[in-house]
């Protein structure tokens, strides 16, 4: 409802926001974002607009569009906030809202993001040696090389930390067998940040975790994708069997030391997994909104029914309280001052808010609700998984549980 002569006193007309959409932010949450900051988000929605039919086809057909990981890394859209003289520098807010937009578009497009940018591009930031990221880091950022993060295993996702497999030492080579699953990029050709339980009795480092770096070329190393998902499907996640792949001594990297380092990557993505849930929500109010403007039942529009607008204000109410948290989850990071467990709180809060908000959304569509065309559906489907990775809700909770009252409850 856009014109002014047909309505009624006491309505208005919508406004829409900077980026030309329904105007979603209704504390202004994101009203007074820095130029490059808005440059950032402004270059992500160009990808949106791009490749988001594209991306709609590819998760109905399982099909991973490996061709739009170089034009994510063309749009520079990796950094993820990442410290480092090689990358661009993006603030923490300028990389919540990209990843906010790119999951408002796709979740498989988000996915991407945090796979490569998130996980690999920041391990090898943080850890690597100066050789490594000489020859990977920019080939990353870029994306004319794939990057995936091997650290969940077939018997060990919450508990991860009991990682099984195993590293060894046999002469001036590394050898590793085990198995990983769940890996975005496993299996797509590229590179493997695989972390691993260090076996060498007798070493100052014995039963240490630390990160490898593979190439998956290697003898030994087999990525198989993962069929029948009904989430994330325009991305492949692999199982990953690693027999005796024999690795030279400077493939480990560096900096790594201990599963410490391995939650310190996890501790930054959780940030842009509550950013990633904003996005989703925000897809799911919008589409709830602008079908419930258009629908005309029982010879109204749906939006001038009180359950309706009911319904349309309860979203609102998540979706602010999801931007809030995002913003001010920013302005900690930008300041020094973010705890691991604030981040937390705020994947906690945040898919738990998008399920409930996509939940309403397919519900206020009705039967249109289950079509890919409207969207609500994938998204729904999509936010199960971000409600699973970098952490399970039960996790996030004990997590925050053991800050607060001083209390480890894991076991």
């Amino acid at each position: 409802m856009s014109d002014e002569a047909d309505l009624l006193p006491g309505e208005r007309v919508v406004s829409y926001d900077v980026l030309g959409r329904r105007d979603t932010d209704y504390y202004g949450v994101f009203g007074d974002v820095p130029d490059a900051d808005r440059a950032a988000w402004e270059r992500a929605r160009t990808l949106v607009d791009e490749v988001g039919d594209r991306m709609r086809h590819a998760w109905d057909a399982a099909e991973y569009p490996l061709d739009l990981v170089r034009r994510i890394g063309e749009l520079d859209l990796y950094v993820d906030g990442i410290e480092h003289p090689a990358l661009t520098r993006i603030s923490p807010l300028g990389a919540g809202l990209i990843n906010m937009e790119v999951s408002r578009g796709d979740g498989s497009l988000g996915t991407i993001l945090a796979v490569q940018g998130g996980l690999a591009l920041r391990t090898l930031a943080l850890f690597g040696s100066p050789a490594q990221q000489e020859r990977w880091l920019r080939l990353l950022a870029t994306g004319e090389v794939l990057g995936a993060f091997a650290l969940t295993e077939p018997d060990h996702g919450s508990d991860s930390v009991s990682l099984e497999t195993v590293a060894r030492r046999d002469g001036d080579e590394w050898v590793l067998r085990g198995a990983k699953k769940w890996i975005g990029n496993g299996a797509s050709g590229g590179i493997t940040f695989v972390w691993a339980r260090v076996d060498a009795e007798g070493d100052e480092l014995h039963g240490s975790v630390r990160c490898f770096l593979v190439e998956q070329e290697r003898s030994g190393y087999t990525g198989t994708v993962i069929t029948g998902k009904v989430s994330l499907r325009g991305i492949h996640q692999a199982h990953i069997a690693l027999r005796d792949v024999r690795l030279p001594a400077d493939a480990v990297l560096p900096g790594t030391r201990s599963f410490r380092d391995a939650s310190t990557v996890l501790y930054a993505t959780r940030s842009g997994v509550a950013w990633s849930a904003l996005g989703h929500a925000t897809a799911c109010y919008e589409a709830a909104l602008q079908y419930a403007a258009q629908r005309v039942q029982f010879g109204r529009p749906l939006v001038r029914s009180q359950m309706v607008q009911e319904r349309l204000a309860q979203m609102l109410d998540e979706l602010t309280a999801m931007q809030l948290y995002c913003r001010r989850l920013a302005d900690l990071e930008t300041s020094g001052g973010l705890r691991p467990t604030q981040a937390s709180l705020a994947k906690y809060h945040n898919t738990r808010a998008a399920r409930r908000i996509a939940q309403t959304a397919r519900d206020l569509l009705g039967g249109n609700g289950i079509l890919l065309e409207n969207g609500v559906m994938q998204h729904l489907a999509d936010i199960e998984a971000i409600h699973t990775y970098e952490g399970t809700e039960s996790v996030q909770a004990l997590l925050i549980g053991r800050d607060i009252t001083g209390v480890g409850a894991f076991t």
